[in-house]
This record gives C-alpha cells, structure tokens and sequence, in this order.
C-alpha cells in the first residue's frame, strides 16, 4: 500500500536535494496528492533505495566507537525525554492502527459467518453467495500473508523517531528538528529567517504559537508568557523542541532586509588568520546574550573601541545559521583603516570590535530556478554567505560557483570551493584568472553560455565594479532577464 509524505520528507528518505524532487513535480515525473509524494512513486523513480545507501542506518546502528558513539548521539539524537515523547506517540499510533485492523478483522470474519449461513438457508443453490464467500477467503488470506515490507515506509518511521518535521505557517516553509536543536536553531540552520532577538529565552521576540503537535522545553527561559498565551499555545522558539514526529507552527518571518532591524553589538575577536599573501579571515564572535540577526550577502560596519575613529564597511562572509560566528574577508588595502590596523598587527584574538547593521539588500530570493554565483576578488564574501544559506535551504536543483581572482593569490577558499564540488552532486566549481576584472567577466560570461544560458536560472553577482558591469551586460545581452539577476558592488 502506498504512503503518502511530503516532498521535505521524500528528499530525506532518498537522499536527494527537496530542489530536484520539486524539479521532477514541475516537470511531471512525480504527481502530488494535496502536496503530498507517494512512496510507490519514489521507489519507482529510485529503485535502489537502500537503509544503507540513504546514510540513515548510519545513524542509528550500534557504533563501537563510543567517543563516536556520544557525538551521534549529542549530535543526531534527541534527549532521552524528547526520545521517550516520540516514541510514546509512536506506541499510540501504532496501538490505534492495530485497534482497527482488529475490528476490521473481527468485522470480515462475522460478515463471513453470516453469509454461510444465509447461503446454508438457501440451500447452497445460489452461485452469488459462493462468489462473494470466495473474495472474502481470498481477501482475508492477502491481508493476513507476510509480505516484504516497503522500505521507504520502515525509514519514515525510523525518521519520525530520530527527528521532527515541522511546518511554518503561513508561509508553508519546512524544516527538520535533529538532535538537541532547539526549534529556533533547527529553522534557522534550514535557512528559515524566523523573528529573534537574544536566542537565550530573555526577550521573547521568538515566541511562536503552536497549532498542532506537542513540544517540550529545552532550556530554561526568563521571559514570562501571560496566562492568555500559554492558553492559545505560544512557547519561545529558542527554549523549546519538538517532542512530536510532526509540528506545525504559527509565526511571521522576514520577507527582506526592511524587516530586519539596525542593530548595534560588541564582538570579540576570535581569531584573525592570513588567507593568503593579502588576504586576512577575521573571525568575531557576539556574545552569548546577544546575537546578531542578519541575512546573507549583507554588510556591516566594523569599528574598534570606543574613542577610536576606525572602522569600516564589509560584507558578511558566513551564514546567518551561525548567528554568534561571523567572517569577514580583509584585503590588504590602504585606504581602509581597519585593513592597516588589521595587517599591521594592531588586532588579536580577544580585542573588542563594534559591528552595526545589517546593510545590503543583495540577499537570496525565493525562487525554484538554478542558481548561478559569480565573484570576483573579495566578491567571493557575500557570494560565500549566499552560497551556504542556498545550501541551508537545500531547494535549488543546482547550484555554480564562477570565481575570477585578478592576483594570483585570489583564489583564497579553493579548497573549500572543491570540497563542495566534490561533495555535492549539484554543484559546480570554475575558477578563472585575469588581470583585468573586466576581461575575465567576458571569459567568464563565454563560459556560462557554454554551459548554463540554456537554463532559466538566477544570477547573483558580486565584486569590482568593472566586473560587475561587464558581466551583467553579457548577461542581459543574452537575454536573461533584468529580475533574475542580483548584483553587489564589493571594492
């Protein structure tokens, strides 16, 4: 029999991106059912799913090693009290199903019973009761036969156990609840841009009201909810997880930047490391009580302690899933105060740096298209950010990387870049090199229509000016529309 499950939870149970499953739908290969994918048609388009191709009985199988063994289960599993809650509900789910089959049964053996009996007064002269007393025989002994169990059906109850779909409404975003993640931290690294402020249970601006399913709280929290609220099932986010297989959530999230507020936070510095011969990563670190809230390809101002002038303007080179970490790439430049001070040594792990903002608009769209990133230089920073929060949503059906370096230094993160490439299916990595941005924008330009302008895809663009122009000249030369392409001006 076929089982119904939602395309978030079809790309976990066959390992695939949920962008190419909504390719495969667009495209007709897969029909939905009130949006809802059948296991029989999975199995039909990936015949060789296995427990242990799909990593999941990875997951969940007996690790000798018990360092290795604690990591999976800090990591993959849920509390013990989490645990005991799903598999509770599971128990009860599977209790109501054996009721029915018991009463079904129950149900076919005494219509059985009375058609013998109807069939004996009359003589067991008419052919019909004989007919119908066959196909109830042979019905019953099909339901009652073993036979092989789906596997897809096995890994989503296996999946219900080990972790928790939840659905945000109103804008029917999903995402998964894995480990000790607490709501707020399980959608922020899907890529959700959920309202929050401290993320530690004070200031409850990530409270959420919970419409279906159960949740149990993870953390102790200071901001006290009214009576009223409690009531209609508002919880914080960031103190609480799901405790059922299956939770739907009511709250509001950023639509763009205007819905993001200016703040203002004291960073420590948490490590500062050359990249290359003018490249430096700075890394800082919010405190625990205060988190900065932004979106990817954003940009803030950095300045030193106060009473000192120097600050400056970069952009935001990781993800805003890890809200309390946040890179920066520092090119070795004169006229920025806080590169000179920067390479001259003048900044270490622990000093403090004030970081106000977010700026920027040139953020990820929601869209079902390909994406196409093209950097060049220090463009790669946003660029970065963009990537990782595209990989955080995991809805693209693929994604290229387009690197131009005009030193031959440039390519900084390469080794990165080709660990993505040699770890994901879906994405692709060129790097190019030219002295002259914008030369290497048309090399670059050349190299996409050979293998991409025959896909409607998005482009995010983002480095010197000259690139920037060139190439998104060569893009809307070749007819790729205005609205499908973003870009950032990056010195």
């Amino acid at each position: 029999m076929a089982h119904w499950v939602t395309i978030w939870r079809a790309a976990q149970l066959v390992g695939v991106p949920r962008g190419a499953l909504q390719q495969r739908v667009r495209a007709g290969e897969i029909e939905l059912n009130e949006g809802l994918v059948s296991t029989d048609a999975l199995l039909a388009l990936y015949p060789r799913v296995r427990l242990e191709e799909s990593g999941l009985l990875e997951r969940v199988v007996q690790i000798r090693d018990e360092a290795f063994g604690r990591r999976l289960r800090e990591r993959v599993l849920p509390s013990q009290e989490v645990l005991a809650q799903r598999l509770f509900r599971q128990s009860q789910e599977l209790a109501d199903v054996q009721r029915h089959l018991q009463r079904y049964h129950a149900l076919v053996l005494s219509l059985r019973e009375r058609l013998r009996g109807l069939d004996a007064e009359a003589g067991g002269s008419d052919p019909r009761f004989t007919e119908v007393l066959r196909q109830l025989n042979d019905g019953l002994a099909r339901a009652l036969a073993t036979e092989p169990v789906d596997v897809l059906d096995v890994m989503d109850d296996l999946l219900k156990v080990m972790s928790a779909q939840v659905t945000v409404r109103p804008s029917g975003h999903q995402f998964t609840v894995e480990g000790h993640d607490s709501l707020l931290q399980a959608g922020m690294k899907a890529g959700l841009k959920l309202n929050y402020g401290c993320g530690n249970g004070s200031c409850g601006m990530c409270k959420v009201r919970v419409t279906s399913g159960q949740v149990a709280r993870c953390m102790p929290s200071d901001y006290p909810l009214s009576e009223n609220e409690k009531a209609q099932g508002y919880v914080l986010a960031c103190a609480h997880t799901a405790a059922s297989s299956e939770l739907t959530l009511e709250t509001l999230e950023a639509g763009g930047p205007e819905d993001i507020p200016v703040q203002t936070i004291v960073t420590s510095v948490r490590a500062v490391r050359a990249l290359a011969k003018g490249t430096m990563l700075l890394h800082l670190q919010t405190p625990r009580s205060h988190r900065l809230r932004f979106l990817a390809g954003q940009w803030l101002t950095l300045g030193l302690a106060a009473g000192d002038d120097t600050h400056a303007m970069h952009p935001i080179a990781s993800c805003p899933c890890d809200d309390r970490n946040l890179l920066f790439y520092i090119a070795r430049r004169d006229d920025d105060a806080l590169a000179v001070r920067l390479f001259g040594g003048g900044l270490k792990a622990g000093d403090s740096v004030t970081v106000h903002g977010p700026l920027g608009r040139f953020v990820l769209d929601e869209t079902p298209l390909p994406l196409v990133f093209a950097a060049c230089d220090l463009g790669f920073a946003p660029v970065k950010s963009l990537l990782e929060h595209a990989l955080s949503l995991d809805a693209a059906p693929s994604m290229a990387l387009f690197w131009l370096a005009t030193r031959p230094d440039g390519h900084f993160m390469a080794n990165q870049c080709r660990a993505w490439s040699e770890a994901l299916d879906t994405f692709e990595y060129s790097a190019f090199t030219h002295e002259d941005a914008a030369i290497g924008a048309g090399q670059m330009a050349t190299a996409m229509r050979a293998d991409l302008f025959g896909i409607d895809s998005a482009f995010y663009v983002a480095g010197p000016a000259a690139f920037v122009e060139a190439l998104c000249a060569d893009l809307l030369a070749a007819g790729v529309p205005q609205a499908q392409i973003r870009s950032e001006v990056v010195p």
